[in-house]
């Protein structure tokens, strides 16, 4: 395999409705992505400027926000999972980290988060079995 490069995006804040709280638990107000990407470091290192050289994200990120404004989940994890399964059906993504986080989780501090690492092989898993 060649190179690899990395795209990276950061708290971009998702409309999600994730977990289940009583009365006296901590509603989170926000829940924050971070996502890195990697692709071929030819799409990053181009022989000129034009989209067509590139890795275009904005169909990835539309698609993040579509999915996590979908439906109750009860865990961050189960997003996470379909995150990584829409990751898996770009084909120019060759691995990806991501790192989902909920704030507050007491008193109005703290955030609590979730993150993992999907290297090529197990992105072509996910694939496969259609984990979204």
């Amino acid at each position: 395999m060649s190179a690899l490069s990395t795209i990276e995006l950061k708290d971009l804040m998702l409309d999600t409705n994730i977990g289940t709280y009583g009365p006296e638990d901590v509603v989170p107000e926000h829940h924050l992505l971070d996502l890195s990407l990697k692709i071929a470091r030819s799409a990053v290192l181009i022989p000129e400027d034009g989209m067509t050289h590139v890795f275009d994200y904005d169909p990835l990120i539309v698609d993040i926000l579509n999915l996590a404004r979908q439906g109750h989940r009860d865990t961050q994890e189960w997003l996470i999972t379909q995150i990584i399964g829409l990751c898996a059906s770009y084909s120019d993504i060759l691995g990806v980290e991501i790192f989902l986080r909920k704030t507050p989780v007491h008193a109005g501090t703290g955030t609590l988060g979730v993150r993992i690492s999907v290297d090529h092989a197990e992105l072509g898993q996910v694939a496969t079995a259609g984990m979204t």
